[in-house]
């Protein structure tokens, strides 16, 4: 069990910590926490798969010992699962500070202190007279306007203190960071310093002359300013020890005035401390007119003046309580995994650490409580608790003249009001940020209930990047634009409260538009936190447009995401001429069926590809219509992937060419059921085709052949494709199992089955064309039925042929069942793809991105000329485990973002020791999982490396058992990692490059041998990634044309799949060929290490081989030039040249 939790942590510890410092990897007993991506898990080798453990009789039985017994007891009170217990120990060993690291750190802050009094005094000057600052050192401070009134000069500070979770005990790795507080001497202020940002100039010029000069010093290794939580008004200096040291620790040293230097009152969210004459530097034409409240600028005053007194809250909280420092180190593990703890108006470690200690004071948690049931109580606060609807004070005073709660819900949209009764912990945080942090917590606690899953790695181990998270994205480029839209907003006071920093001021505004535009079509919208990074103290602060990208991310309503009519108020309502003021010109008059004629807006939608582009045409509608942003300066991710998935540019991604199959299956099916004069009945009609679960990569398209294509064999009454036209198109059967009821009549014998089977197929051929003027094409094992312009194999299927055919006689003479490959091929095709795929049709149902997310996977792997190597429904059930198991993630509804978290999954998951369960219709209880995992830890060297388990096959991996070999799993695992990396990176960089088909290009440097083939004989040319700009005609009429002398239709004829099967028939031993079976023009050969090695001769053994001369025995060595030629002969009309590689291997 141990060793199983230590493999658990080692995989997702790494998203946790990415850095370590030298002076830490000397000890012995510290992880190695590289912080790079994951280095992907390999394919089973047999040192390395947990087995279970083997115990004697008098350890099994040996009786507990108290202190077992009290931690049983413990662990049952305290904790979800003994398991749990272990995991949350390991990950507070792993993240905790080590006590060597914290002794160098104090000897660090000592050094410091003594520094920092060390600094000279200035004399004292105007506040715009900066000339005395070092020419090195930029004040960290965007002073717009640049006059204010008011004098400075430097004093050594009148207090240095640490602060913060350093001193609490709750700081985690990776990042250390020891806040220090700088108090400035009460000589520096003056007494109308809370007005027009004097107060906040002063503290950036003293940390200004502060940094000049310790960046002088030895000492540091780097010396830089940066924003606190990226609020510009904030500015910090961060100092790193130099030398080795350089990743030990940050400090972070704030400035704050002296206690009682500022009157709260003056401070309160009501009162204004920003003049509007001052701001704008025009004279006031407001007299007699109040100015408006600046709560955000007062909260950014009272924050510095309440630092020592929250560390002292929380000091107090945290005494004789373990579990609160335990609870809060996971809190914070837990934001940093959702991205939720840094940038501008996060949730971070300070404010958990706070809410923590407000739960404490409601009795809501107790000080006997272990960090795991600190963590479900907060979660809970959070998911049930609606701070942007009701808000919360810590504080217990009940002074008039504090601000009421009111006074802060009328200020801000999220509150969370500190001890003291003045300051809101939360000022920045958005009410769509807070609606996200809930919902997270929502989705957090379902996790944790569920007994059937690893609740700890998916809730603290797996990362929730932004991009992966939320369904469509769009980030807005050019932030400049915001500027503009402050004034078309009207929201100076709004811009006079934030400094002038219009995103912030902009944001709730924009997003509230958003939430009214798209409304029910999703079920949650949040945003990116701007960051603003460090910089170096010779440079100047950037401007608010240079905070880079502002991204905004929504998750889809399933049900309403796609619908094409917005329905708005009825024409003569009073809300009518609100609704086409919100709408513009999209607003039109339209009658319905039920007769009310009212406002709507219709967006365009014929195919399922442009309604998933509807939320971007609202999304650009709106930000253009009321926030002045241009379309350009928006840049929407949503469906970039598509492209993959579109053969023609005007006919879709195919979704409704599967429907058209679907509807003609149906029919098909109807009269299967209902023909006359059959011998027996049809008990069930299955379809197993991709197109039946909507998972095919492009679906066949209704075919009318034209037979200029085609030579007529008369003598055996079928086509030939013309060796001078080019290939004919693709045509596909879709595969449909038509089961027949049992009799006495059935013989006992598999040969005889399979004859009356064979009579079956030709009676069931005669009695479609006779009964309902069906083309139809008998075989002995199948008929194929020519249907609406597509091809539907029948194959009949007896229920018991399956026993029989197991049952074999030994010598003797005793009857015995036992499994053969042919019984397998069969029980796989008559039962498990049947029910694997009426289950994934249903699951289509319920998820619409489904099919697409399927499809993406499956065009990806043949990309990169894998598609051989793994089976359809090996695919399928991939995907079909990202939308039965989300978690940490909600079900995917777009196919984009199932497609990032596909690649996520195969790039992480533990192939090596866990199976993977996907538990369809949730068939699965817990005990069945719990036996599905014993069983496979257990038999583990005798199953496949890829490990697939479904209700169905729990315990055989039906899908998977042939292939893929070790090989070519640790080559996907490599191949989705590095794809998921750049895939990733185009999304959230969208000025780069933006060609998404990139991670579908394979890289062809790999292989040992390139075939390159002739595209006039591939018939699925269309179908290439890098679609040719002209093709050759496939011999197609347009669906309207005419047919005359019907033949039925060249079926399964694609050229270079039997070139390939050649190819593997007469050179496996020595080869392994890989293609793209969607239109690919390239195969890829490499060459079997083990057939270069010289063998000794043998008669049977010279296939492909010629002796060697050099050696002195009867050796021989592959006759690779032999090969070559034969591979140009074998595919003579085909192959355009065979490519060598020769760098690559040696004869």
């Amino acid at each position: 069990m141990k060793r199983r939790r230590s493999q658990t942590l080692a995989q997702g510890k790494t998203d946790v910590e990415d850095e370590v410092d030298s002076e830490e990897l000397e000890e012995q007993d510290d992880p190695d926490p590289s912080g790079k991506t994951r280095t992907p898990s390999a394919a089973p080798a047999a040192d390395d798969i947990i087995r279970p453990v083997k115990l004697s009789k008098s350890e099994l039985y040996k009786p507990p010992t108290n202190e077992e017994l009290n931690r049983l007891k413990e662990t049952e009170y305290l904790f979800h699962s003994n398991l749990l217990r272990m995991q949350i120990e390991e990950l507070l060993v792993e993240v905790k500070l080590k006590e060597k690291r914290r002794k160098h750190i104090d000897a660090f802050l000592h050094e410091i202190n003594s520094v920092l009094s060390q600094i000279p005094e200035t004399p004292e000057r105007d506040l715009v007279d900066q000339s005395w600052l070092r020419k090195s050192v930029k004040i960290p401070f965007l002073q717009v306007p640049y006059d204010v009134k008011g004098k400075f000069h430097f004093l050594p500070p009148s207090s240095i203190k640490v602060v913060g979770s350093y001193l609490l005990g709750t700081s985690i790795k990776p990042e250390i960071n020891v806040d220090v507080a700088l108090t400035m001497p009460r000589e520096i202020l003056q007494e109308k310093d809370n007005l027009n940002q004097r107060y906040l100039r002063k503290r950036a010029l003293y940390l200004a002359h502060a940094a000049g000069n310790l960046a002088k010093n030895q000492l540091f290794g780097s010396v830089k300013f940066t924003y606190l939580n990226s609020n510009h008004l904030k500015p910090i200096l961060l100092l790193r020890p130099g030398g080795k040291d350089e990743k030990l620790v940050t400090v972070r040293l704030h400035v704050c005035p002296p206690p009682g230097v500022f009157k709260p009152s003056r401070l309160s969210p009501n009162k204004n401390n920003v003049r509007t004459a001052w701001y704008t530097e025009q004279s006031s034409d407001r007299e007699g007119v109040s100015e408006p409240p600046t709560p955000h600028y007062n909260n950014t005053i009272l924050s510095d003046l309440a630092l020592e007194h929250h560390l002292q809250h929380l000091s107090s909280c945290a005494t004789d309580f373990p579990g609160m420092k335990d609870g809060i180190a996971i809190l914070k593990v837990w934001l940093r995994q959702r991205q939720l703890d840094k940038g501008y108006g996060c949730f971070n470690g300070f404010m958990v650490s706070m809410l923590v200690a407000y739960l404490l004071s409601k009795n809501k948690i107790n000080k006997v409580m272990s960090g795991y049931q600190i963590l479900r109580n907060t979660l809970h606060f959070l998911a049930t608790t609606d701070l942007s609807a009701n808000g919360i004070t810590m504080s217990k005073v009940t002074d008039q003249a504090l601000p009421s709660l009111a006074d802060f819900q009328q200020a801000f949209d999220v509150v969370f009001v500190d001890p003291l009764g003045l300051v809101n912990l939360c000022a920045d945080v958005t009410a769509a940020k807070y609606r996200q942090i809930q919902f997270e917590a929502q989705e957090s606690l379902k996790i944790l209930d569920d007994t059937t899953t690893d609740g700890f790695h998916l809730l603290l181990m797996v990362p929730k990047p932004f991009i992966r998270t939320f369904d469509h994205v769009f980030h807005l480029t050019h932030l400049v634009q915001l500027q503009d839209a402050c004034k078309k907003m009207k929201l100076l006071n709004e811009l006079m409260d934030r400094g002038g920093d219009y995103v912030s001021t902009v944001l709730p505004f924009l997003l509230s538009v958003l939430a009214r535009g798209l409304d029910q079509r999703i079920s949650l919208l949040s945003h990116t936190l701007p960051q603003r990074p460090e910089w170096d103290i010779g440079q100047a602060p950037a401007k608010h447009k240079d905070v880079g990208l502002l991204s905004v991310g929504f998750l889809l309503a399933p049900g309403f995401c796609n619908s094409v009519l917005e329905k708005g108020p009825a024409a003569d309502a009073t809300e009518a001429a609100d609704f086409r003021t919100f709408w513009g010109v999209k607003s039109e008059l339209r009658r319905f069926q039920d007769g009310s004629i009212c406002e709507a807006v219709v967006w365009p939608g014929e195919t399922l590809h442009e309604k998933r582009k509807i939320p971007e045409l609202i999304i650009k509608h709106l930000l253009k219509l009321h926030v002045g942003v241009s379309e350009s300066s928006v840049s929407y991710t949503g469906n970039l992937t598509d492209c993959v998935l579109m053969k023609d540019k005007n006919a879709g991604t195919g979704e409704e060419q599967m429907v058209s199959i679907v509807q003609s299956y149906d029919d098909l099916s109807r009269k299967l059921w209902n023909l006359d004069d059959l011998p027996l009945t049809v008990t069930s009609v299955q379809g197993t085709h991709p197109s039946l679960r909507y998972t095919e990569v492009f679906p066949p398209v209704p075919v009318k052949p034209d037979w200029n294509f085609y030579k007529d064999e008369k003598s055996k009454n079928c086509l030939v494709p013309s060796l001078d036209k080019p290939c004919p198109a693709y045509i596909p059967p879709m595969k449909v199992i038509c089961h027949m009821e049992g009799s006495g009549k059935w013989p006992q014998n598999k040969d005889a089955i399979k004859r009356v089977k064979a009579a079956f197929q030709i009676r069931l051929a005669e009695l479609l064309k006779s009964q309902h003027n069906l083309l139809c094409k008998p075989s002995a094992t199948y008929t194929d039925v020519y249907k609406d312009g597509f091809v539907f194999r029948v194959q009949v299927a007896y229920h018991r042929e399956l026993q029989y055919m197991k049952e074999t006689v030994t010598p003797e003479g005793m009857l015995k069942s036992q499994e053969s490959e042919e019984s397998l091929q069969l029980e796989k095709e008559t039962l498990h793809l049947p029910y694997m795929t009426s289950t994934l049709h249903g699951l289509q149902q319920q998820h619409p991105a489904f099919g697409a997310t399927s499809r993406l996977a499956k065009r990806w792997i043949s990309a990169q000329l894998l598609g051989d190597s793994f089976s359809e429904e090996c695919m399928d059930l991939l995907v079909a485990y990202l939308f039965v198991h989300p978690a940490p993630f909600t079900a995917p509804s777009s196919p984009q973002v199932g497609f990032l978290r596909f690649l996520y999954l195969v790039a992480t998951f533990d192939w090596k020791n866990s199976p993977l369960v996907v538990n369809l219709n949730g068939e699965l209880k817990g005990a069945d999982v719990t036996e599905i995992q014993n069983d496979f830890v257990s038999s583990r060297t005798r199953l496949p490396v890829m490990f697939i388990a479904t209700p169905k096959d729990g315990k055989d991996s039906v899908w998977t058992k042939n292939r893929p070999s070790a090989q070519i799993l640790q080559r996907l695992i490599l191949l989705s990692a590095e794809s998921l990396r750049i895939l990733e990176k185009q999304l959230v960089e969208p000025l780069g490059n933006h060609d998404l088909k990139t991670v579908f290009r394979p890289p062809l440097d790999f292989y040992d041998v390139l075939i390159h083939l002739n595209p006039k004989q591939i018939p699925r040319h269309r179908e290439a990634i890098d679609q040719p700009a002209k093709s050759f005609v496939r011999g197609f009429l347009t669906t309207k044309a005419e047919m005359k002398n019907l033949y039925f239709p060249v079926v399964d004829y694609d050229p270079v799949q039997l070139y390939l099967k050649e190819l593997k028939e007469a050179y496996e031993d020595f080869a392994l060929f890989f293609y793209d079976s969607y239109g690919g023009e390239v195969i890829g050969v490499l060459w079997k290490p083990s057939s270069f090695e010289k063998q000794p001769f043998k008669a049977t053994n010279v296939q492909g081989r010629l002796m060697d001369m050099k050696s002195d025995r009867s050796l021989t060595v592959p006759n690779v030039e032999a090969m070559l030629e034969d591979f140009q002969f074998l595919g003579e009309g085909l192959v355009q040249k065979v490519e060598t590689n020769t760098e690559r291997w040696n004869i």
